[in-house]
This record gives structure tokens, C-alpha cells and sequence, in this order.
């Protein structure tokens, strides 16, 4: 069984609701014992006037001071009656044995009834100089019919008020989770196809404006990251869309000319060619898709990036027709070889299909890091995608030569394996050989 509504406005509501008014029954209550208190002090303090003035008035002699008082009594101290008021005629407002009592304890007051006269009396007793007592008292009947009535107006007035203690509450809580709702609603009637929409703003500094902001931001970045997925399956549908059709192509000129084998050779050999360019493709993206998921699993093993970088050059300076010059000093990481030598083949590709004759590799290091700069002679990284480099499928036609391509991956994955090795990757323009340079960044440790 649910013992609160589900939703939060009702929830907060009925809280507030009953901490209310349990708050206003706790005051009521001491409200009207405050009340109560003060009307019983009142009487007491009347009471204590008048067995004063008669006290003073039977000392000088005055013996009428008790009969002329509205309510009062003088016994001797065994409990005869001495001097009575008319009003009592016959009662008594102390026993005999109350009377002995109060030769022992001090004065009291407290409330009695008076059988003779079927009336409440509040009343107070004085032990003479004399050794009598003397008794005043007062009707109580005003001080209870006083705390019914106050009761009366307590018990009526506290329905009334937890009622609009709730109203109130209940507006304050809708006002104050107006905001919450506009920004649910808005939430929700956003979909991925609005790019563009964002939430209302705000007004103010409080936890509700500081939600709509984090959200808004939120949205910003959900908004990027759709952005760049759609944009990645774009681009890897229009770069696996080339080579597949060349592929088909190939082997249906293929399967077309069986009666002639040069025909047959040439066009296995182009098919092969667009399969390994499709094989190294999907391996890109298997490898930028771990990468972000962060599964990319490098070995951690000293490697000396000098010879690394002496190794490479000879290996793909032929290759690539660059004459690639290495400089630097011995320097020693933790890292993967294998995905290190693709960062340099990546770096030293690009150069050449830029169009690039030199390039040149120096590693240094410092206490703490190593550095790899790659720099090229070629045009460099265009401008206007020098900021973006590093992102995916991001290339610079303009700076290729003729008849190259690419997908526009390897400065990702250059950036992606220096990631998992805890490095940095930055890229500009200019020296020291006036095209492209590529600095890396990798920890000694």
C-alpha cells in the first residue's frame, strides 16, 4: 500500500500539509494553556488581594471585614467557624480536617465544590498571626465557562486554518514547480530532428534555474554528439560506398571477360586492391569505435622511439617517395610498438599524399615526457580545418595531390592511440620545414 501520492507536487503538498498542521496544533495547544494559565493567574491574584485586605482589616480589630467580603470564611484553628460571608449560609469552604492540615502546610489553592450550593469555587487559605485561617474564594464558573469557550474557538479556528494552509501551500508548491513542469513538457516535446530547439531559460539562481541551465547544456552536447554520429555515418557510408562499387565493378567486368585472362588478372588485381582498402577502412573504424568506448588495449613495454622512428623511415621512406630525416636522442616509453608505428606511418602517409618530398621525425624528451614532432614541407593542414583535424573523416582536398584519396582517419587514430598511451596530439602549421607539424606528446612513465 502507498502511503504518499506519486506525484512530487502532491507529495510535497501533503507534507507541508501535515507538518503544518501538526506546527499549528502544538501552537493551538500552548496557545490555550497560555490562555488558561493567565485566567487562573488573574483569579489567583484577586484572590491574594482580597485575603490581604481582610487579613489587615481583622489585625486592626475590623471582625464585619469577613462578612462584608463576597466569598469568605474564618475558622479557628481546631475548625469552628468563626465569621462567614452570607453568601455561603450554611457551607463551608474548608473541612475541618483541611483546616487542621493547614496548620502544618502552607497556604494552598486549589479548586472545590461546594455540595450545598452545587458551585465551584476556587479558593485560597491564610494562616493567621491569631493561629486562625482565614479562607476567600471565588466562583470558577466564569474560568471554565472562559476555557470551554476559548476551547470551543481553538477547535473551530484550527479546521480553518490547516485548510488554508493548505491552499497556500498548495499554490506556493504549484509556483515554485511551474518551472519544472514548462521544462518537462519541453523536454519532452524535443526530438532529435529538432537540432536547433533548446529549453526556456530560467530567470534567477536558484536550484530550479541552475537545473535548466545544466539541462539546456546537457542538451548542447547530446545535440553535438548527434551531430557528429550522423555525420560519421555519412561519411563512413560514402567512403565504404566507393570502393564497394569499384569492387562490384571489377569482378563484374571480371566474370564478363573469362575468355580473355589479362582482362580477368587486371581486374582481380584492382578488386583485391579496393578489398584491402575496404579491410584497412573497417579496421580504422573498429579502432576509433574502441577508442571511444574506451577498450582500446594497448601493451605497456620500454620502447625506444628513436629507433622506432629510425626503422620507419627506412621502411616506408621508399615506399612513399619521401626522404624522411630522423634526429633527436634515445628515448624510452611504456607503450605499444605496433600502435606506435602506426602513428608514424599514419603521420608519414599523410605528409606524402599533401604532396610532401621531406619530412623530417625528431624526438626529444624532458624529465617527464617524450616528444615526437613529425614536420613536412608540404602546404600544410588548411586553415580552416586546423582545428578540427584530429576529428573524423576531416580532410584537406584541397592540400592532396592529384589521384590521391583517403577517408580523412589517420589523424583520428593518431590522436586515439596517443590517448590510450595518456598523451597529447596538437598539429600547426610553419616551421621548421614550412608545411604540416605534428607534435605528440607521451608520458616517460
Amino acid at each position: 500500500m502507498r502511503l504518499l501520492p506519486r506525484s512530487l507536487r502532491a507529495r510535497v503538498t501533503f507534507v507541508f500539509v501535515v507538518g503544518s498542521a501538526l506546527g499549528l496544533g502544538l501552537c493551538l495547544v500552548l496557545l490555550y494553556l497560555a490562555l488558561a494559565s493567565q485566567l487562573t493567574s488573574a483569579l489567583d491574584q484577586d484572590l491574594s488581594i482580597r485575603g490581604g485586605d481582610i487579613s489587615a482589616a481583622l489585625r486592626a480589630g475590623d471582625t464585619g471585614a469577613v462578612a462584608r467580603d463576597p466569598l469568605a470564611q474564618l475558622y479557628t484553628a481546631d475548625g469552628a467557624v468563626v465569621a462567614s460571608s452570607p453568601s455561603l449560609g450554611g457551607g463551608r469552604l474548608l473541612t475541618t480536617a483541611e483546616v487542621t492540615e493547614l496548620q502544618r502546610d502552607a497556604p494552598i489553592t486549589r479548586s472545590v465544590s461546594i455540595d450545598a450550593h452545587s458551585t465551584s469555587v476556587r479558593r485560597m487559605s491564610v494562616q493567621l498571626e491569631s493561629g486562625q485561617i482565614l479562607a476567600v474564594g471565588v466562583s470558577a464558573k466564569p474560568l471554565e465557562a472562559a476555557r470551554e469557550r476559548l476551547l470551543v474557538i481553538l477547535l473551530l479556528a484550527a479546521p480553518v486554518l490547516v485548510g488554508l494552509l493548505a491552499l497556500a501551500g498548495r499554490l506556493v508548491v504549484r509556483a515554485a514547480l511551474r518551472p519544472v513542469d514548462i521544462l518537462t513538457r519541453e523536454a519532452a516535446a524535443i526530438s532529435s530532428v529538432e537540432t536547433d530547439r533548446r529549453l526556456p531559460a530560467i530567470p534567477g539562481d536558484d536550484e530550479v534555474a541552475r537545473l535548466a541551465r545544466t539541462l539546456d547544456d546537457m542538451l548542447g552536447r547530446l545535440r553535438v554528439a548527434f551531430a557528429r554520429e550522423r555525420a560519421f555515418v555519412d561519411d563512413a557510408s560514402h567512403e565504404l560506398r566507393t570502393p564497394v562499387a569499384v569492387l562490384r565493378g571489377e569482378i563484374e567486368l571480371a566474370l564478363s571477360a573469362l575468355a580473355e585472362p589479362a582482362e580477368v588478372e587486371r581486374s582481380l588485381v584492382a578488386a583485391l586492391s579496393e578489398a584491402e582498402r575496404l579491410s584497412r577502412l573497417a579496421d580504422d573504424l573498429l579502432l576509433l569505435a574502441r577508442e571511444r568506448a574506451g577498450s582500446l588495449i594497448v601493451r605497456r613495454e620500454p620502447v625506444d622511439l628513436l629507433d622506432l622512428a629510425i626503422a620507419e623511415s627506412r621502411r616506408l621512406g621508399p615506399v612513399l617517395g619521401l626522404q624522411i630525416e630522423v634526429t633527436g636522442e634515445p628515448t624510452t616509453v611504456q607503450g605499444d610498438a605496433d600502435r606506435l608505428r602506426q602513428v608514424l606511418a599514419n603521420l608519414l602517409n599523410n605528409s606524402a599524399t599533401a604532396g610532401a618530398r621531406t619530412a623530417r621525425i625528431e624526438v626529444t624528451h624532458t624529465t617527464t615526457t617524450a616528444t615526437l614532432e613529425i614536420a613536412d614541407d608540404g602546404p600544410g593542414i588548411p586553415p580552416q580545418v586546423l582545428d578540427s583535424a584530429f576529428e573524423r573523416f576531416v580532410r584537406g582536398d584541397a592540400a592532396r595531390t592529384p589521384g590521391t584519396s583517403g577517408a580523412g582517419l589517420g589523424l583520428a587514430i593518431v590522436r586515439a592511440i596517443t590517448t590510450a598511451h595518456n598523451g597529447t596530439t596538437t598539429a600547426q602549421n610553419g616551421l621548421p620545414l614550412g608545411g604540416a607539424t605534428i607534435t605528440t606528446h607521451l608520458p616517460l612513465r
